[in-house]
């Protein structure tokens, strides 16, 4: 990639625990020249003052060279969605648990961001859910999730896809995945877990009262849509773990395949089921 000039910062919640790496990114971005861009939010969390190489209270711009995002997958998602469809690359730092997204841990932050500003990372374009319904459209990087309420009653959700209806099940909710997201809330549901690469979406349900509701997957061209069947209870509708707006009774939801949505740098040589092994499927060592 061409010269950095440019880089927006976003951090996660603990600002202790990423303070000491922003300093050294500052460093760093100003021996290459480079100028980091850190929102009004970003700026009062690291309580910074102004300095050579350093932006703040920057509104966000669409056309930096790079983002740096240091946290879990949350600061990672909201990166990603910021920056959707720009292919501006998200050079992500694990702060968080997991990090399943991320391009390098903490212990490595260093290391990374001098990769980074060398270029020596390659991109992965990440797909995306577009959600559309009676109150608004988001997009969705990792996943969607449709929930019953606390205390009350278990959800009455109808799904079809294009013009078929395919099942009405009685359930706690259920979620709609990318291959990204497929191994978060959805592979927590028993749902499948679909390699990076893979086009199409995956359906899966939250404590269902039934012994036939099953896994699905939906091919990219096709269209899903979830109805709240209930006579009364709302549900709620979360994107990659946010609350969106509530589906009432009888209101429908649409999700669609939209590819080339997120742009995630990623070291050269990882793959998907590297991370997956290193990430999940850890053993215990033998005697």
């Amino acid at each position: 990639m061409s010269q950095i000039r440019t880089a927006t910062v976003f951090t996660h919640r603990r600002p202790a625990e990423t303070g000491p790496a922003i300093l050294e990114l500052l460093e760093l971005a100003r021996s290459c020249g480079a100028v980091l861009r850190l929102d009004d939010e970003e700026t009062r969390k690291h309580e910074l003052a102004p300095v050579a190489g350093l932006e703040l209270d920057a509104p966000i711009k669409r056309d930096v060279d790079i983002c740096f995002a240091l946290g879990g997958d949350g600061t990672i998602l909201t990166a990603l969605r910021t920056y959707a469809g720009t292919g501006v690359p998200i050079f992500a730092v694990n702060y968080g648990e997991v990090g399943f997204l991320a391009t390098v841990d903490r212990e490595h932050a260093g290391s990374g961001f001098a990769r980074a500003f060398a270029g020596d990372f390659e991109v992965l374009s990440l797909p995306g859910i577009e959600l559309y319904g009676e109150r608004g459209t988001w997009l969705a990087v990792n996943d969607v999730s449709i929930n019953r309420q606390p205390g009350k009653r278990v959800a009455d959700l109808e799904y079809g896809v294009g013009s078929d209806d395919v099942g009405r099940v009685r359930c706690d909710g259920v979620v709609i995945a990318t291959p990204a997201g497929s191994t978060g809330y959805n592979l927590a549901n028993g749902g499948p877990v679909m390699a990076w690469g893979v086009a199409g979406l995956v359906v899966s349900f939250i404590a269902p009262h039934s012994l036939t509701a099953r896994a699905l997957v939906v091919a990219p061209t096709d269209v899903l849509v979830v109805n709240n069947r209930s006579r009364e209870e709302p549900v709620d509708v979360t994107v990659d773990g946010r609350p969106v707006c509530l589906l009432e009774p009888e209101e429908w939801i649409e999700a669609r395949f939209a590819n080339d949505q997120g742009a995630l740098a990623q070291v050269a040589g990882t793959t998907f089921y590297q991370r997956l092994r290193e990430k999940f499927g850890q053993l215990a060592t033998p005697p």
